[in-house]
């Protein structure tokens, strides 16, 4: 058989079928045999460079021309085949000279290559430099229902292009052929199944013919419902779910692009909104309700906007407006048409609320070149806004940044300073009608490292604020009692008077504190008093009824503070178990004078009498103002004309002094 095999290879008249061979990477052994199944009949070792020749074919059908000794003589041969492994090439074998077997050969091979150009999942389009068609596949036919036969040889310009788009394609596929380098390009093609997107990888390849000519196939994959998925998410990253306005995400690009964009004497604006009792409106009727008032404010926001105007809501209840090529006053004209409008109610349903809202205004360039800038500066105008009275706008001025580097500083300093013991309490007397002191009232003071000491007035608000009033109160409670304490162990004995805020009532944990305290230092019956804002019994109405009956359990007496400048109606004096009311400092100033003031203390203390209810007098500087006050049935009075406020020290020191005084 060896024999008959390499007969076969000298002679190709021999009239035997086709040789097959076989090649392994580690063995240079070529093995040849009649059928491809069976094991070798022949073998023939390869020399090195042969070796490396057949093993430098690929997956691709091939031809490799090596010379091979048989019987004695040194052999051309044909070799046509591919890489069928990772580690075995195979094919079949004829010598040079048998024109018929290679060719057989090649066909076999290039019929392979042409089912797969057929059947591969892509649309392959192969052009000449004139742009017609060479080849057309099946997946081609199936998405333009145009059959191979019928395009071949006209040009793909006209066939898939407007005009305009075949212009610019012939001028592309010209340069393409000139530069000769893979590209790849997107394209929208009209199919039986309407216009799809296709990405076109390209190429160049030469023919093979002999002759020097170069073709472009273009190997094209539908991404339509890719770039669908891809826009899809584009919008869901740039869209708020709730109004289907921008998000901060896309507003933010939105700035950046209008910043980078702008002309020489162009402006850009921002307006910052920030609606009012909105979480309020969102604890009362629910989350749902909640969005709903928001998609109705955006709309409201909407139609008050202008050309060059978008809204976007950043999130929360807070909208943020970028205007471009503007001005200072048509950002105020805006903003005077947004309050104007959120002034009306709107109706959800059955139920009917009021959103108004606070604005802030920047402008670039001179309140910021930055995207950065603009927002914080347009942010901090808004909060400058809101604590000016709210429903109405501010423009940023250099100056509001004192209140942010302020508020930064107290952040950082007022939470050290919980920490670290830096908060003391002074207290200040009520003396009664008969000159005695009996109860006093606690004054927070903040002895700051760096400013020394800070009174209240510096930093409660921002304490309230902040939420940091629930600790910094907390503390107070806690501090008198053991300050109170150590008094009654010396023989002194005092109410004191402790300010609660309306964030103090829903700290439930104030309570079970205080009665811890009580029972620590072996009292029986709570010696504080608490003091409630007016504000606290209406924005906390069931809660302040709630705590208020609770401390009244331990023997706290409650105090009403500040009576008369709020806006409460005298209701609320029969709702609440009160037994205190405080007259503010700005009725007893002057009152000895002043007509209408007197007649408004007089009808509170009428009020008070009438309710069995206690009357201290809060802010008294003056001698006639006392007298007045002592001469009208006021029960106990505080203010500078006795004692200013005092550590507790200085306080035992003023109790001595004073009771010889009047012993």
């Amino acid at each position: 058989m060896t024999q008959s095999l390499a007969q076969n290879l000298l002679d190709p008249n021999s009239g035997e079928t086709s040789l097959y061979w076989r090649l392994s990477r580690d063995s240079p052994t070529l093995h040849i045999s009649v059928d491809p199944d069976t094991s070798a009949e022949m073998t023939v070792t390869l020399s090195e460079e042969n070796i490396r020749r057949i093993h430098a074919m690929t997956v691709t059908t091939s031809s490799v021309a090596v010379t091979i000794p048989l019987n004695g003589y040194d052999v051309p041969v044909h070799l046509i085949g591919r890489k069928v492994s990772c580690t075995e090439w195979a094919g079949t074998a004829s010598s040079w000279f048998d024109t018929s077997s290679v060719a057989r050969d090649l066909l076999q091979g290039l019929l392979f290559a042409e089912q797969v150009v057929s059947e591969a999942n892509a649309v392959i389009v192969i052009l000449d430099r004139d742009g017609k068609i060479q080849r057309f596949n099946r997946l081609c036919e199936e998405y333009t229902g145009l059959k191979e036969q019928d395009v071949i040889g006209k040009t793909a310009f006209e066939l898939f292009m407007t005009q305009t788009e075949a212009a610019a394609a012939r001028e592309n596929v010209s340069q393409f052929f000139s530069n000769g380098g893979p590209y790849e390009v997107e394209r929208w093609i009209k199919t039986r199944k309407g216009p799809r997107l296709f990405l076109f990888r390209n190429r160049f390849v030469h023919s093979g013919s002999g002759k020097n000519e170069i073709y472009l196939i273009c190997s094209g994959t539908d991404i339509t419902e890719e770039r669908r998925a891809q826009e899809r998410l584009r919008v869901l990253a740039n869209t708020d779910t709730i109004t289907g306005l921008p998000n901060r995400h896309a507003i933010n690009e939105l700035i950046g692009e209008a910043i980078d964009k702008r002309g020489p004497e162009e402006q850009i604006g921002l307006v910052y909104f920030d609606l009012d009792n909105f979480k309020k409106v969102n604890d009362a009727y629910g989350h749902v309700f909640g969005d709903q008032l928001l998609q109705s404010v955006a709309l409201s926001i909407l139609s008050c906007l202008e050309e060059g105007q978008t809204l976007a809501r950043l999130g929360g209840d807070e909208f943020i407006v970028l205007a471009t090529g503007t001005s200072q006053s048509a950002l105020e004209a805006m903003a005077s048409r947004v309050l104007t409008r959120l002034r009306d109610p709107f109706r959800i349903g059955l139920i009917e609320v009021y959103s108004g809202c606070s604005l802030g205004i920047s402008i670039a360039p001179q309140h910021g070149q930055d995207r950065e800038s603009l927002i914080r500066n347009a942010d901090t105008a808004m909060y400058t806004a809101k604590e000016n009275g709210r429903g109405r706008f501010s423009v940023f001025t250099p100056e509001m940044n004192k209140r942010v580097f302020e508020y930064l500083w107290l952040d950082t300093n007022l939470r050290k300073a919980l920490q670290s013991n830096q908060l003391v309490i002074h207290y200040q007397p009520k003396v009664a009608l008969d000159g005695q002191v009996h109860s006093l009232e606690a004054l927070v003071r903040w002895n700051s490292p760096e400013r020394g000491l800070i009174p209240p007035m510096d930093f409660i608000s921002y304490a309230e604020e902040s939420g940091l009033i629930v600790p910094l109160g907390r503390w107070v409670m806690l501090d008198t009692i053991r300050q109170l304490a150590l008094w009654r162990d010396k023989g002194i004995h005092l109410r004191v008077a402790v300010n609660v805020s309306a964030r103090q009532l829903v700290d439930q944990s104030i309570f079970s504190e205080l009665t811890q305290a009580l029972k620590t230092q072996h009292f029986d019956r709570c010696p504080i008093d608490i003091e409630l804002t007016e504000s606290c019994l209406i924005d906390n109405a069931e809660q302040a009824l709630e705590v208020i009956q609770q401390f009244r359990s331990l023997g706290a007496q409650i105090h009403l503070d500040d009576f008369g400048t709020g806006y409460s109606s005298l209701s609320q004096l029969a709702r609440f178990p009160i037994d205190t009311l405080k007259l503010d400092h700005t009725f007893v100033q002057r009152v000895h004078d002043r007509s209408v003031s007197q007649s408004l203390v007089l009808a509170i203390i009428a009020v008070a009498r009438a309710l069995n209810l206690r009357i201290i007098a809060e802010g008294v500087e003056d001698t006639a103002d006392d007298a007045f006050l002592t001469q009208n049935g006021v029960d106990e009075r505080q203010g500078y004309l006795f004692a200013r406020p005092m550590p507790a020290a200085e306080l035992e020191r003023w109790l001595k002094a004073r009771s010889r005084v009047i012993s």
